[in-house]
């Protein structure tokens, strides 16, 4: 892709710092994106379903550094470009999609904290969601000649039909009676009421005066009713992206994992049976994540029927209808355009300011290949850091040949996946592994 100047200092430099330490920029993706058409495609697909009133779930597997942040992080974007509300949350040992002490709710409010919109992208959008919504129960009473409150109830009607929806009513009229009011507190406490930081239902009830909290057990019910509540303030619909899965993986407990695998096959038994409108689920997570018949989805027998990869797609041939979604590897000549577009970006879309001419690019990739192999292009992560550091050296010392650094470059394979999948003491699973008289 090529990338168009002018691209400004503050961006070109967060790009870099990104690459650098091995993540995926928040935000100027455009000027680094290249290869997985096709996967981009299913993907666009999919959203536009969502804005249709359908319903969708992918499973984002690749291996560690092959680019699933990255393309998440992408497929947020082109969301956000179609007019749908994101958000995105990272599981972790305190944020999970099932759990009985915090960590479900812990990961709803992440994500609704990074809840983000097109005039939004970085994040911290729920407000302005909500004053959408707000303003357009205001017209309404004066067209109707009713008072705002009566207003935002027939417009939050058709949420008296999910779980929480009368709730939400009393909570966002509570937030504009602190609008009007000037009350700050009321319509903070609002603001997290429906981003699922009470812990307590009394905190809540003195507060806001409802009854009821966002709490573990009712975190994928509120994930649809806040779908339903961002189409009724105009958007198209919501995205909910879900990284770092293999957490569940590694969670200690066989009956802690399975409550999660649940969680997940209810979710994927709305959208087949088209049981949930306006939401879509993506999920990044690696093949052992998936696959593994012991810890992983494939562990629950009614999930790996339902993910069951099509017998069909064999000998090259590829299937991106099934929910599972497989990163398949960058090309040599996708890499070869990342590596120009990493060299743009460093001259800020000034050819004349590149550091390195064309034929360094191929002979730092013949480098890298016979440093590790293949998997410089198959999980690309540290050869774009290697490349990153290599043009940093380059810019910051003129008068190096960089025909004569390339040589000394050491491109070390992608550790993180080991590292990530050695259980530690403590977390070895319950399950009986030996038995010995």
């Amino acid at each position: 892709m090529t990338i168009q100047p002018p691209l400004k200092t503050r961006d070109r430099d967060a790009i870099l710092q990104a690459l650098a330490a091995g993540v995926v920029p928040r935000s100027g993706l455009a000027h680094v994106q290249v290869g997985r058409a096709g996967e981009v495609g299913a993907l666009v697909k999919d959203i536009d379903r969502i804005s249709e009133g359908g319903a969708t779930l992918r499973f984002v597997i690749g291996e560690y550094g092959a680019g699933k942040t990255f393309f998440l992080n992408l497929v947020r974007l082109i969301a956000l470009e179609r007019r749908c509300v994101t958000v995105h949350a990272d599981l972790a040992p305190d944020r999970r999609i099932h759990a009985t002490g915090g960590q479900a709710r812990g990961l709803y409010a992440e994500a609704v904290r990074n809840l983000a919109t097109r005039t939004k992208p970085e994040g911290g959008a729920l407000g302005t969601v909500v004053e959408r919504f707000i303003t357009e129960c205001v017209r309404d009473a004066e067209a109707r000649s009713v008072d705002v409150e009566t207003a935002i109830d027939v417009r939050l009607a058709p949420l008296q039909d999910y779980v929480g929806g009368y709730d939400y009513a009393a909570v966002l009229k509570a937030y504009w009676r602190g609008s009007e009011a000037g009350d700050a507190a009321l319509t903070g406490a609002a603001l997290r009421w429906l981003r699922g930081e009470y812990s307590t239902k009394t905190e809540a009830r003195q507060a806001l005066n409802v009854r009821n909290i966002i709490d573990d057990d009712g975190v994928y019910d509120s994930l649809k009713l806040l779908s339903a509540f961002v189409r009724l303030a105009g958007y198209a619909g919501l995205v909910v992206v879900f990284d770092e899965m293999v957490n569940l993986y590694k969670l200690q407990s066989a009956q802690a994992r399975n409550q999660n695998f649940e969680q997940i096959l209810r979710i994927l038994n709305d959208v087949l049976q088209g049981s949930a409108s306006g939401l879509g689920f993506v999920f990044g997570g690696t093949p052992e994540f998936l696959m593994d018949s012991r810890r992983g989805l494939y562990s629950y027998q009614a999930l790996q029927s339902r993910l069951a990869e099509n017998a069909f797609a064999t000998q090259g041939l590829v299937d991106l209808s099934g929910p599972v979604l497989r990163l398949q590897s960058l090309t040599p000549e996708d890499l070869l355009i990342l590596l120009a577009n990493i060299r743009s970006v460093f001259a800020q879309g000034d050819p004349a300011r590149h550091l390195v001419p064309d034929e360094a690019l191929p002979l730092f990739m013949r480098h890298c290949n016979g440093r590790i192999g293949e998997a410089y292009f198959r999980t690309p992560r540290n050869t774009i850091k290697a490349f990153v550091n290599y043009l940093s050296v380059l810019e910051q010392n003129p008068h190096q040949g960089w025909a004569e650094l390339i040589g000394g470059i050491d491109v070390a394979n992608d550790a993180e996946s080991a590292n990530d999948h050695a259980l530690q003491p403590e977390m070895a699973d319950d399950e009986l592994t030996a038995f010995r008289l």
